[in-house]
């Protein structure tokens, strides 16, 4: 009898033994973008914020921005909501810097000074722009 520990599977992809929740898997794949979204509640007074931010991400990987702006306004976004999602009190300075984050981010995109941004990434971005605007 094999040891099913042990089992190889040489080209069907990852095997696991035992429970895998909340977990996303990509394998054979040149690229591949991948999002969560998240059930978690918002603290009082951010659920517009929270909107907007899943929104945003919602829409981030069809924006066309360069690789390291997307990922740098994917990552901010998702400090974001971090923050106003975690069960302790929302610490508002901390909301702020990753606001301003998320904005330095797709300011370049939405002024056209990213290398790489399309006329339609240009839009996108100042839209999501405008509507972190006032947030934070």
């Amino acid at each position: 009898m094999s040891d099913p520990q042990n089992a190889q599977h040489p080209n069907d992809g990852p095997v696991f033994h035992g429970s895998v929740s909340r977990s996303q898997f990509a394998w054979g794949n040149e690229t591949v973008t991948q999002n969560q979204q998240s059930d978690t509640t918002v603290a009082p007074g951010y659920e517009a914020l929270a909107e907007r931010v899943r929104e945003l991400l919602r829409q981030l990987p069809q924006a066309g921005l360069p690789d390291q702006d997307r990922e740098d306004a994917t990552a901010a976004a998702e400090e974001v909501l971090a923050e106003i999602t975690r069960p302790e009190p929302v610490e508002e300075g901390r909301v702020r810097r990753a606001l301003t984050t998320l904005r330095g981010a797709l300011a370049p995109v939405a002024t056209g000074v990213a290398a790489g941004a399309t006329m339609g990434a240009q839009e996108w971005a100042l839209a999501a722009m405008g509507g972190l605007t006032g947030a934070g």
